[in-house]
């Protein structure tokens, strides 16, 4: 009866902390709303534009596989840690493409590779794509650069950005049943993670509008607790983490 109990508490943790930044993020966006759309708002190539962007393509996958999962399991800790998952990544993102709004700038910009706002470290893990940010709509693409890395997190071969599934890791999850369905959520969402802490210390450094920077440093360390909670979920199916 531990475990389950473990489980649900550190779930609870993550997704409060993520909303407690988002909360923050929220009030402090809307405290400095007329600066926001001031001639100080970020630029269309800046740090802030760049991440909330990139951001709010990386976080649809996570809502993406977290739909996928709960309608391929019945295993209760899992489909509540994917409920948590879609339901703060879609509330972030939201949060970004408002920001995108609020200042002025588009949710898509023509040949921007994706990750340029990291500098030379993003332009390692992104590439040029059909739309932008290098994906033909669905957030991955056979012409996203893959094997370079970004904070030590590699952007696979098919891969849009660090950390995200491709086209055919997407369809074995969706074709998965059960335990093989769980573990295989639990491994993507791992690396998942892994690379939206490295972008989002990326914006913590880099970005310069403090409620994008506070939202970012929730997003590491809510995300840093959920791979914690994944880790201990994958060990007691028997399983590791993907290599």
């Amino acid at each position: 009866m531990t475990r389950p109990s473990r489980t649900y508490w550190a779930a609870g943790t993550a997704v409060g902390l993520a909303l407690l930044f988002a909360v923050g993020a929220t009030v402090a966006t809307a405290g400095g709303a007329d600066s926001a759309t001031s001639p100080r708002a970020p630029g269309l190539h800046s740090a802030d534009a760049g991440f909330a962007r990139d951001m709010a393509v990386h976080h649809q996958q996570a809502v993406e596989m977290s739909f996928i999962v709960r309608d391929r399991t019945k295993d209760e800790a899992v489909r509540g840690l994917a409920y948590d998952i879609a339901n703060t990544q879609a509330n972030q993102r939201g949060m970004m493409l408002g920001w995108l709004d609020l200042w002025g700038l588009p949710k898509v910009v023509a040949d921007e590779p994706p990750m340029s706002w990291m500098g030379s470290e993003g332009h390692a893990a992104g590439g040029h794509g059909t739309d932008g940010h290098g994906t033909d709509g669905d957030g991955t693409d056979g012409h996203a650069a893959g094997g370079h890395e970004m904070g030590g997190v590699v952007t696979k071969p098919g891969a849009l950005m660090p950390g995200m599934a491709t086209k055919e890791e997407l369809a074995r999850l969706g074709s998965a049943e059960g335990r093989d369905a769980e573990v295989l959520y639990l491994r993507l969402m791992t690396e998942h993670h892994k690379g939206g802490v490295a972008m989002a210390r990326g914006c913590a450094t880099r970005c310069e509008t403090p409620a994008e920077r506070a939202l970012a440093q929730g997003m590491v360390a809510a995300q840093q607790s959920e791979l914690a909670l994944m880790a201990d979920m994958l060990g007691q199916r028997g399983a590791e983490p993907a290599e």
